[in-house]
């Protein structure tokens, strides 16, 4: 059996899912992105007049997005040093990689006790965003 998570203090998912769903002593979330939980806004981008974005700031977006994840963990009952395993989807590799590693340096500056990561280059996410996580932390039964 599994308890679905849902918070206010992450922005709503992009479809019918929750925002985390807790499995025994795991905690697996759904793919986080940056934008803000209240104006639902994404951090960092300049828009054409007709909609598209102009221009994007990843570690802006990478800290949106890391404050999001903390806010389903702290909903679920976890906590920041819980994750254990992330998923990094960036949209931009090439452009993007050195940045978003370098905020991720500074919320988890020792290799020995940060999650173990993944990341992957990838065309689109299904909104105008760079940057998406996929978690999975330890928590308490």
């Amino acid at each position: 059996m599994s308890e679905a998570i849902r918070t206010t203090a992450a922005p709503k998912p992009v479809g019918a899912y929750p925002h985390a769903r807790r499995a025994g002593g795991l905690l697996f979330l759904s793919g986080i992105g940056p934008r803000d939980p209240v104006s639902d806004e994404i951090p960092g981008n300049e828009y054409f007049a007709d909609g598209r974005v102009r221009r994007y700031d990843i570690a802006a977006q990478t800290r949106a997005v890391f404050a999001n994840v903390r806010a389903v963990l702290e909903a679920s009952g976890a906590r920041w040093e819980d994750l254990v395993d992330v998923t990094v989807y960036l949209t931009d590799m090439a452009r993007d990689f050195k940045a978003y590693n370098a905020v991720w340096a500074e919320y988890f500056p020792d290799p020995a006790t940060a999650p173990c990561r993944t990341t992957l280059g990838i065309t689109a996410l299904p909104t105008p965003i760079a940057i998406e996580l996929k978690c999975v932390a330890v928590v308490k039964e």
